[in-house]
Order: structure tokens, then C-alpha cells, then sequence
């Protein structure tokens, strides 16, 4: 494999890695490149082995030397420009001070539909209203560690490649499946008519259903629905499942972190599917 040395800032082989506080905007954003940016050795190397096309390869000379000495990473990166830059360098092409010192730059792979995501799948999980991208890392990192096959967007949600999202997940969300229904806000629950022969569970504090109570049974098949911090699920969605069901918490307090929410949920579906499986 060739490195290439790279000592100017400006040199345009570096442009997929300039402002990266900026260069990651969704793609049907006015100047936004749509890029996917991994950052440190366990994520580039799930990057690289996943779905999403590497366009290039940049950081630190003893990063790099670590990284490519791994076993398997060789081919993995054959044909792949790599470029070797100095700390202080990649500080001012990135636009803040990168202490990772290794990144990879790649293309969006194409959307998969609703049917594509969850083929296959026992339980999944779908975001509504989601704007915060440390919530949605936090939920693919979840979801990978609890057994959950795919995460499914709503209307209103923030998007799951921006680069903090990609990076909270621990490159999860470029392994996970994922998809988008369609519609807008008041209108895209019609589509959870896709997901046939799963059981709609709506997590709400506002129930009497305990979630332990609302997975009895194990079912073969269910999708955890989870909103935004603050407002919830909308009354919308929640008439659109089967089941309302919340988790239990202390006297006084009525909400979790997001994403501890639904990691709890995923943990009681997943503790049910080994009970009972």
C-alpha cells in the first residue's frame, strides 16, 4: 500500500476531511457533502468493513502504522488513498484539534427501504420527533449490545450519519440496518402498517402497563416505539400501535435519557426472548 505524506494544509487531497464541524450536513442540505466521518481505529475499521464506500484514509504516522499493522486492515484498505499528516496539520484542515488522530472519509451507501431493515427481524426499534444526535448513537450502541436487529426513523429525527451520531455509536450505526418511513410529521405512522406481524409497543409514561407486562408472552416479533426527550411519542403514533407501556421508575421522577430509555426496553425484551426462547 501507498502513503502519501502531507505537509499542506490546503492541499485539496484533504477536502473530505476540511471542516468537519460543517462537511457532514445532511446531504439535501445547500452545500453539504453528505460524507460519513469515522473517527479512531475501532470505527474506521467497522467503516471500512461495512456497506459504506471509503473514499480515504488520514491521520497520524503512528496511528497509522498501528492501524495498518492489524491483522486483516491491509486488505481492507487496498486501493484506498491514505494520507499521513502531522498533528497540527490535520488540527487546521479538520478545523479542531483531532487527538484520535485517525479518520476515514466515506461515501452514503444507498437508503434501504422499511422492508429491506427489519427482513429477517424479531425486534426493532423506531424513533419518532429524535433530534438529538448523542441519543441516537447511544440507541445503535444499544440496540447492537441487546440483541435489537434494526432501527427504524420517523418523522421529525435527526440524521443517523452525522458524524457525532456515527461516532456515540461506536460505528454501530454503520452495521445496524436502518430505514426512513416516509410521510411527514402527522402522516408517517400510516406507514407502520409495514411492519405486520409485529407487536407495536408505545413506551409512555402515561400508562398504567408496566413494560414487563406489555412483552408477556414473549412475542415473536415486536417494535419498541420511542420519542423525543420532552415531548414523547405523539398521540398520532401511540394510537397506531398495540400496547402503551412504561417503565418503572422511583416516585417523583417521570422521564429517563432517552437512551437509557431504550436501552432498559431493549434489555427486557432481550431478558424475555432468553427466558422463554
Amino acid at each position: 500500500m501507498e502513503i502519501s505524506h502531507i505537509s499542506d494544509p490546503s492541499d485539496p487531497r484533504l477536502d473530505d476531511f476540511r471542516d468537519l464541524k460543517h462537511s457532514d450536513n445532511r446531504p439535501d442540505l445547500p452545500g453539504g457533502k453528505g460524507l460519513v466521518i469515522t473517527e479512531g481505529p475501532l470505527v474506521v475499521r467497522r467503516c471500512l468493513e461495512s456497506r459504506f464506500p471509503v473514499r480515504a484514509l488520514c491521520g497520524f504516522e503512528a496511528k497509522l502504522e498501528s492501524f495498518l499493522a492489524e491483522p486483516g486492515v491491509a486488505e481492507l484498505v487496498a486501493g484506498i488513498p491514505i494520507y499521513c499528516v502531522t498533528r497540527e496539520v490535520l488540527a487546521e484542515v479538520a478545523g479542531y484539534d483531532m487527538h484520535r488522530g485517525l479518520l476515514a472519509a466515506a461515501d452514503r451507501a444507498p437508503a434501504l427501504s422499511v422492508a429491506e431493515a427489519i427482513e429477517g427481524a424479531r425486534t426493532v426499534v423506531i424513533l419518532e420527533g429524535v433530534g438529538d444526535h448523542e441519543n441516537i448513537g447511544g440507541i445503535f450502541r444499544n440496540a447492537a449490545g441487546m440483541g435489537v436487529d434494526a432501527v427504524l426513523f420517523g418523522a421529525a429525527c435527526a440524521d443517523p450519519l452525522y458524524r457525532r451520531s456515527v461516532r456515540v455509536s461506536m460505528g454501530h450505526v454503520l452495521r445496524t440496518p436502518f430505514a426512513h418511513f416516509g410521510g411527514t410529521p402527522r402522516t408517517w405512522q400510516h406507514e407502520l402498517g409495514l411492519l405486520d406481524g409485529f407487536r407495536l409497543v408505545s413506551l409512555t409514561p402515561n400508562t398504567d402497563t408496566l413494560l414487563k407486562e406489555a412483552l408477556e408472552g414473549n412475542p415473536d416479533r415486536v417494535a419498541l416505539l420511542v420519542g423525543a426527550e420532552g415531548p414523547g411519542l405523539t398521540e398520532r403514533a401511540m394510537r397506531a400501535t398495540h400496547v402503551r407501556a412504561k417503565i418503572p421508575m422511583t416516585p417523583g421522577t417521570d422521564s429517563l435519557n432517552l437512551a437509557t430509555a431504550a436501552a432498559i426496553a431493549f434489555y427486557e425484551r432481550q431478558r424475555a426472548q432468553l427466558q422463554l426462547d
